[in-house]
């Protein structure tokens, strides 16, 4: 009977340090950055374009905490209960609004009534889109072209409503990005006034580079002599608003959004009379239609990337938002010219 309990205790011992050691593993596969540091203003950012932003008008009165994964689309990803956790300690959380992150009620819900962390829409001030805007003007910049329409009809008939007719896109333009930019400023002074110069400062120098894309993509995109481009997934409402070009998805706002037959035959048919040369798709979304899509019409790929998230190769190869963004230029250009 001894022996027995002896036994007995040892194996408990044993399942608790394994319990020990796996929890562990566990806050160290989570990293430091997902924990709050005293000093600083602890943020927390729903998605890769307000994580970087952050930083950078942050600087070193700041730890960031982006809750999203790299590699991860936003759309298909929903906050576990740790995370939820840490942003309750947190100064500010950050996140897009619009739609984009459909866990955000259960999420705030979950944070309870003693935390003070404040929590900012920082979508607020853009002129959002809605689906039906994103199908007028669609049908204003094609109205000569009769497959364009029945595209049109199928697509936003459907898929979009399921989304709350609002395109959640707003970061892939510079132009939005610039309010945005300027929606997080305005956050850190609030909590932290007392680096209000800091962050204006370094606010100046995001702002100043984001002009900088924005009469880029302005003065490259005016000279192009096409202006339809067809996409994988209606993440571009935005840029293509601003800069003068029309959008053709295969899938709506959201990559799940599946289209029907019909409309991946309207958009060949658009494809071939509009002499389009190239499709394009996202890094983080498959690519299958995208690419039976193209081989039907006769017409190659390229990559248009929403700048949803960073792969964990572009992570190691130090790719940002603004190098992401030239390089979404640089396809567009070619595909237009």
């Amino acid at each position: 009977m001894v022996s027995y309990m002896k036994i007995k205790t040892g194996w408990k011992g044993i399942v608790l340090l394994l319990a020990v050691l796996l929890l562990l593993a566990g806050c160290g596969n989570s990293t430091n950055e997902s924990k709050v540091v005293e000093g600083k203003v602890n943020v927390v950012t729903s998605f890769y374009p307000l994580y970087e932003f952050a930083k950078e008008i942050g600087g070193e009165d700041a730890h960031v905490i982006n809750l999203l994964p790299a590699g991860v689309e936003p759309h298909d990803w929903t906050p576990r209960s740790q995370e939820i956790l840490n942003t309750s300690k947190a100064q500010l959380f950050l996140y897009n609004g619009a739609g984009l992150e459909g866990w955000m009620d259960s999420f705030l819900n979950g944070l309870g009534s003693d935390s003070q962390v404040k929590t900012v829409e920082v979508s607020q001030g853009i002129s959002l889109i809605t689906s039906e805007e994103e199908e007028e003007h669609q049908h204003q910049h094609g109205a000569e072209n009769e497959g364009h329409h029945d595209e049109d009809g199928h697509e936003h008939g459907e898929t979009d409503h399921d989304h709350g007719h609002i395109d959640p896109h707003t970061w892939v333009s510079p132009k939005s990005a610039m309010i945005m930019a300027e929606n997080i400023k305005n956050s850190y002074v609030e909590v932290d006034p007392a680096h209000r110069e800091q962050y204006e400062a370094r606010y100046e120098q995001l702002h100043a580079r984001l002009q900088e894309l924005d009469s880029k993509f302005t003065n490259e995109l005016s000279k192009t002599s096409r202006k339809e481009i067809v996409v994988s997934h209606q993440s571009f409402g935005y840029l293509c608003r601003d800069y003068g070009l029309t959008q053709h998805s295969i899938m709506g706002l959201t990559p799940e959004a599946e289209p029907k037959a019909q409309d991946l035959i309207n958009l060949s048919k658009l494809v071939k009379e509009q002499g389009i040369q190239y499709i394009f798709f996202e890094e983080l979304v498959s690519d299958k239609l995208v690419n039976t899509l193209a081989s039907e019409a006769g017409v190659k790929t390229l990559v248009l990337n929403p700048v949803e998230g960073l792969t964990k190769q572009q992570e190691q190869a130090g790719d940002n938002y603004f190098t992401l963004m030239e390089k979404n230029l640089q396809n567009l250009v070619l595909a237009l010219q």
